[in-house]
């Protein structure tokens, strides 16, 4: 249940409006890399104008460090939106100030202005009152459709209701059903699929989804933790030994929930070229490391995929980056396109998966945030969201 205002609860009609959207895209060379979160924002973009409003919107790109870096500019995004759309797309050199202020003043209803990147400005990260203010000056009405930010408290997602009170746009207001209906009202059996390297990132997760799921399966470099925690010595893997009585007190926790990796594909040397065998998950043998998940761990995963209501899948089951221990994920990710499971993925490397797999249009819900979903599914409050008005 999605209990915030969105834009269908507004009167938009000749009016400016502000849409925060998630334009942090990959560019190579200057163009734009990916689209995906171009495309997701689409909904609402076109919503806005066909009822009449000019549309203003503001991102961040990458970690420019609050200074003008223009290797993080917009500009390459705003020409990739234009092409997309049938409608006028201008770009403003800066986010604020007088650039923004005069293309803001020449803009019609059906028109698009795409803003410089917020994060040219120091005072965007630090949530700065003043920065928000004068982001607020520019609208009558404030939108936040950018799902990938709303867990930052940011002037561009949280500091700019202070001025215009805010609605949510589709894509947010998607995500937060799709995630929040997953974790308190899966259709069941409910199995979670983590992986990735390292259980910091994702202790909160893991401790909330084993109150949650039937299952929860973990591949990735952080199950080479919880093996040294059992007592296993990992050799030259990954592990992180400062989360080593955490990795136990789950242990102790999620004995009848946790599922860990029965074999491991595993590597002589950090390397595409390196030499592999498949072993029994356990110790490993002085001078090899653990890379992917091997194919009994998959066939494993695989029944419990098959039988699950819902699933829930947030990072990779190996080295995804080299070929050669990437098997484990791209079969984790058929297996959850294939199941009849309600399916939602989130975080990069398993979105890639299911994406170069070519089976992106045969899950359920793909999510455009990494740290966004990961909170979500941790139970927390997100502030972009918490800002916005209560229907």
């Amino acid at each position: 249940m999605f209990n915030k205002k969105t834009v269908r609860d507004i009167d938009v009609k000749g009016k400016k409006v502000l849409v925060r959207v998630d334009f942090n895209v990959p560019l190579k060379g200057g163009k734009v890399g990916d689209d995906t979160r171009i495309r997701g924002a689409l909904p609402t973009i076109q919503y806005l104008l066909d009822q009449g409003a000019a549309v203003i919107l503001c991102s961040h790109l990458g970690r420019p460090k609050g200074q003008f870096n223009l290797d993080y500019s917009l500009k390459p995004v705003a020409d990739y939106l234009a092409a997309l759309i049938p409608n006028k797309v201008a770009f403003a050199a800066d986010c604020i100030n007088e650039p923004a202020e005069k293309a803001v003043a020449e803009l019609e209803p059906g028109d698009v202005l795409v803003l410089e990147n917020t994060r040219f400005y120091k005072e965007e990260e630090k949530n700065d009152p003043e920065f928000a203010a004068k982001l607020a000056a520019l609208a009558d009405i404030y939108v936040n459709d950018a799902f990938g930010t709303a867990h930052r408290a940011h002037a561009s997602t949280e500091g700019v209701t202070h001025s215009k009170p805010g609605v949510a746009g589709f894509l947010l207001e998607k995500e937060i059903q799709y995630l929040s209906s997953a974790v308190e009202n899966p259709k069941r059996p409910f199995v979670a699929i983590l992986g990735g390297a390292k259980i910091s990132d994702k202790i909160g997760v893991i401790k909330n989804l084993l109150s949650k799921a039937d299952k929860v399966l973990i591949g990735g470099g952080m199950a080479n933790t919880f093996f040294k925690a059992q007592g296993f010595d990992m050799a030259d893997s990954l592990v992180q030994d400062e989360a080593l009585d955490t990795a136990k007190e789950i242990l102790g926790a999620g004995s009848e929930k946790l599922v860990l990796p029965v074999d491991l594909v595993i590597a002589d040397k950090f390397d595409n070229e390196a030499e592999t065998k498949i072993i029994p998950a356990g110790n490993i043998p002085a001078g090899w490391r653990a890379l992917d998940v091997g194919p009994e761990t998959v066939k494993t995963f695989a029944k419990f995929i098959a039988e699950a209501g819902t699933v829930v899948w947030n990072g990779p089951m190996g080295v995804f980056e080299m070929p050669k221990f990437a098997k484990g994920t791209f079969e984790v990710a058929d297996a959850v396109a294939n199941s009849s499971a309600i399916s939602i993925i989130g975080g990069g490397d398993s979105v890639a998966a299911i994406q170069e797999s070519g089976l992106a249009d045969k899950v359920t819900h793909i999510s455009t945030g990494g740290g966004a979903s990961l909170e979500m599914l941790e139970g927390l409050i997100l502030p972009g969201v918490a800002a916005l008005q209560d229907k």
